[in-house]
């Protein structure tokens, strides 16, 4: 693994562990990386051949945050409940297409960057699921805050009515459960044969 990678996978592992406290707030963070990623690809696909070098990180810089202001805007019009609860990791993925833009990730393979992405949101879903479980004994919660209904107080399947363990919902429990979900996986996994 190389320094570019490690960087990459570090800014990552950010919203992974801060915003995944419900399934609610993980959906709504890879909805919004999802398009944001996918916009910022296209833009800097068409404007990547057009750049000097020595434009190429400030052109990035103001896509990227351009972007992600106009995802931030149209989540707090979209649901204000739902925009104040993500917190500034939304903002984080101006960062992250810089970064992955910088490594060269989206000059990758469509599907190689498509696998990658699934597995991300994938891992990001799971995580929020399990820490809405354990930590509110709820499934859902606020989940009409994302639709954008305009009836926001159904909260979810009540599964445990005393709540859950919420160190769970906090970043040192998520980090616990991430660790012990790739042990499981680890542990499930055959080993290589040499």
């Amino acid at each position: 693994m190389d320094n570019s990678s490690t960087l990459r996978n570090t800014l990552m592992l950010t919203p992974l562990l801060g915003a995944t406290h419900s399934l609610m707030a993980a959906l709504g963070l890879c909805l919004m990386f999802m398009v944001v990623t996918r916009l910022f690809s296209l833009g800097m696909g068409a404007l990547r051949p057009r750049l000097i070098l020595t434009t190429h990180l400030l052109a990035s810089i103001l896509l990227a945050a351009t972007l992600t202001s106009c995802a931030e805007l149209m989540a707090q019009a979209w649901s204000l409940q739902w925009q104040q609860h993500l917190g500034f990791y939304g903002a984080l993925i101006a960062l992250q297409c810089v970064v992955l833009e910088h490594t060269g990730y989206f000059k990758r393979d469509w599907r190689q960057r498509l696998r990658l992405d699934g597995l991300f949101a994938t891992l990001m879903i799971v995580l929020g699921l399990l820490r809405e479980l354990i930590g509110n004994g709820t499934l859902g919660n606020h989940l009409s805050w994302l639709s954008g209904a305009t009836q926001t107080d159904w909260q979810g399947w009540m599964l445990v009515t005393d709540g859950g363990l919420r160190l769970a919902t906090s970043v040192p429990g998520g980090f616990i459960l991430l660790g012990l979900l790739i042990a499981a996986w680890q542990a499930w996994r055959p080993a290589p044969t040499h």
